[in-house]
């Protein structure tokens, strides 16, 4: 088979194997909630990605059940101080104490919840992520929803798979600016890191028996 080397504009997407359910012990899994702040989720901020709204409630009832069944909870913030050269690449966000840089209210971070701060897209990139999934929390599989799905979601779970770390990805609980996007993400996932998908947040369940 030849390769455009130039891809065509309808470049065809190669076939996603999605699990029909995945059943994970909630005494070894966390899960991991990447950027959902406002300027990225709500239609006012600066780096709006307008499928993220649809992916609130598909989360918000993951979360619910994780902490049902007491799944450790990580969410990553991306912040930014003045003069971040980010800001070279994307319009200013995220700017630490800011309106942007806040998680939405929908999915508030519990008191027992870990925050990340991150300063690049990926949620291990200089922070202590690792340091609590697997030093202080034994953490074998990560669950990891959010936006965006091609940059932040895709550069952590990337950091993730080459740790080893069992990965599990629902469709519809990350969000991305193009269809291309979200296949490239979901594809590289399960070629890349021997991560599963499925198609949503609802097909992920917690059993202790697991």
């Amino acid at each position: 088979m030849s390769i455009n080397f130039i891809p065509r504009d309808n470049v065809e997407v190669p076939e996603l194997k999605f699990e029909k359910s995945i059943l994970l012990n909630p005494g070894n899994t966390a899960l991991i909630i990447v950027d959902m702040q406002n300027d990225f989720v709500r239609e006012d901020g600066s780096l709006f990605v307008p499928a993220a709204k649809e992916t609130i409630q598909n989360i918000s009832h993951l979360l619910e059940q994780a902490r049902k069944e007491k799944v450790k909870i990580v969410y990553t913030q991306d912040t930014h101080l003045e003069g971040d050269k980010e800001w070279e690449i994307w319009p200013e966000h995220c700017k630490k104490g800011s309106y942007g840089w806040q998680i939405i209210d929908e999915l508030m971070p519990a008191k027992s919840d870990l925050v990340i701060e991150k300063n690049r897209y990926d949620g291990f990139y200089e922070t202590p992520l690792e340091h609590y999934l697997t030093h202080v929390w034994d953490i074998q599989n990560l669950v990891i929803v959010g936006t965006v799905s091609n940059i932040c979601v895709a550069q952590t779970a990337a950091s993730a798979g080459l740790r080893w770390y069992s990965l599990v990805i629902p469709a519809n609980g990350i969000s991305s600016l193009t269809d291309f996007d979200q296949a490239m993400t979901l594809r590289q996932v399960t070629s890349l890191y021997a991560g599963k998908i499925v198609k949503s947040c609802d097909d992920i369940l917690f059993s202790m028996s697991n």
